[in-house]
């Protein structure tokens, strides 16, 4: 009963996590396409960083996803 218990937060958590990452990426999908396409399928950490290489350029959503995730 007892790992029962703890398998339903750490399920809430992972879920909550997925949903936060959706509204990221939903935020920053038009940035993305617009000023990162050539680094597009080179991995997560390259897209960021031409994100930040255009911070001026963002929309607001996007920029606001950035920031609250300490970027």
């Amino acid at each position: 009963m007892r790992k029962f218990l703890v398998v339903i937060p750490l399920a809430l958590l992972a879920s909550a996590a997925s949903a936060q990452q959706q509204v990221g990426q939903d935020a920053c999908a038009r940035d993305v396409s617009r000023h990162c396409r050539a680094v597009m399928n080179n991995g997560d950490q390259a897209v960021l960083a031409c994100l930040k290489e255009h911070r001026a350029k963002l929309s607001k959503a996007c920029d606001k996803v950035l920031t609250e995730h300490g970027q």
